[in-house]
């Protein structure tokens, strides 16, 4: 594999994109090297994706990837992974183990679960907004910090027991972890050892002084059923807390940023012509809030078409390219359109490790996003969609800081949920 050649991905995606369209040129899966001279097959079509995802030959388990963990942990350019695959959660297992780690969080993201979490969800898009609606209006406002950030980094916190300085501490260490353009002051390793350093703090804090949350769930779990370990525990609140907000942060940001640089689309959902949900599915497809997953790893050697994955060889699960992909979404793929009949896209990925707060995510942004305009009717971004900056990574696909003017509607009353 190291002598073959390989195309070399942008490490701050700034054109994640065009990337891919050019990858697809070159065939329906391809070799590509990552920051460190990680390499791994990328698969530019939506099927290829699918089953490679399925297939019981390729795990999220990094103890079978041929480069791990010594060629890794040689190279600091490549430290960046540890907090993706130097962990030991339901992401990077497989099997009993997957099964095990998987159940013991379920519970907190059940239909049930979710339909109690509305009402939260409700006031704490009133309180972002109500904070919103305090600055001077006509003032560029960073979407991302000001409202798609805060809403469901407050969800999810509520739902886990977090304060407000360990929210704050864990969405940094989450934002440092989801930049791969290799700019910042820590490596990966000091990263992931703070977070864990923040979490473990949190489970003391919440074995002194239980609460109504899944923290304290988990925490039982592990001191009375025995069912985790202690560094387990840490690395399922590192995912679930990663997880289960930076996809909705993107998946907000994203969408309204869509809807202001197609403001006929934005007209027919305000006029009631086009539902929410077409609005939500279609960003999910056309701007997928996490780009690309590392890693999964070959446990045999594997014939995809004309290429051969070798037996301990990466592979980099590519879930936005997947949505750009014309055969499985049309020829106008590349196009937004809330038009469209949504049909089956990757975002929250595919198989037995699909992303279990899909129907929070959902409720979050099917929530957000009309009291947003609800309350700025005439909401602008401040520059051009296509001249905003990505956020500098390859993993996430967002925007950095999408700055928008607001006019609040006036005189606004609160909503009550009934």
């Amino acid at each position: 594999m190291a002598r073959m050649p390989a195309y070399r991905l942008d490490p701050s995606g700034r054109d994640i994109r065009s990337e891919a369209a050019h990858l697809r040129s070159l065939g329906d899966l391809v070799l590509v090297e990552l920051p460190g001279e990680i390499r791994a097959w990328y698969p530019t079509r939506q099927a290829t994706l699918e089953r490679l995802v399925t297939d019981s030959r390729v795990s999220r388990n990094p103890r079978h990837w041929s480069s791990w963990p010594e060629a890794i942990l040689a190279n600091p350019a490549a430290h960046w992974i540890l907090p993706y695959i130097g962990v030991t959660h339901m992401m990077s297992t497989e099997a009993e183990d997957h099964r095990r780690l998987r159940n013991l969080v379920a519970p907190a993201f059940s239909a049930r679960r979710t339909a109690l979490m509305k009402p939260v969800v409700e006031r704490v898009t009133e309180d972002v907004l109500d904070a919103m609606a305090a600055r001077p209006a006509g003032e560029p406002v960073d979407l991302r910090e000001a409202f798609a950030h805060p809403v469901p980094m407050r969800v999810i916190c509520e739902l886990f027991g977090l304060d407000d300085g360990e929210r704050e501490r864990v969405a940094a260490f989450i934002e440092a972890i989801m930049n791969t353009s290799g700019v910042g002051s820590e490596s990966g390793e000091e990263i992931l050892a703070a977070v864990r350093g923040t979490l473990s703090g949190l489970v003391e804090r919440k074995r002194a002084a239980p609460g109504d949350d899944m923290t304290t769930d988990l925490i039982d779990a592990r001191d009375n059923e025995s069912r985790l370990s202690e560094g387990e525990l840490v690395d399922q609140l590192l995912l679930i807390l990663g997880a289960g907000h930076e996809t909705t942060v993107n998946l907000i940001a994203n969408a309204v940023v869509a809807l202001l640089d197609h403001p006929d689309q934005l007209a027919s959902v305000l006029r009631g012509e086009v539902p929410w949900s077409n609005v939500v599915e279609e960003t999910l497809r056309w701007a997928g809030p996490v780009a690309s997953m590392p890693l999964r790893f070959a446990t045999s050697d594997l014939e995809i078409g004309e290429n051969r994955i070798a037996r301990g060889e990466a592979v980099l699960a590519a879930w936005a390219t997947a949505g750009w992909d014309p055969r499985a979404h049309g020829p106008e793929s590349d196009r937004f359109d809330i038009t469209r009949k949504p049909g089956k896209h990757l975002a929250f990925g595919h198989g037995v490790h699909r992303c279990l707060g899909t129907a929070l995510a959902r409720t979050e942004a099917l929530t957000a996003l009309p009291a947003l305009f609800e309350r700025f009717p005439d909401l602008r971004l401040a520059v051009p969609g296509a001249e905003l900056d990505r956020f500098p990574s390859f993993v996430t696909f967002g925007y950095r800081s999408p700055r928008v003017r607001l006019t609040p509607r006036a005189p606004h009353t609160r909503h009550t949920g009934h």
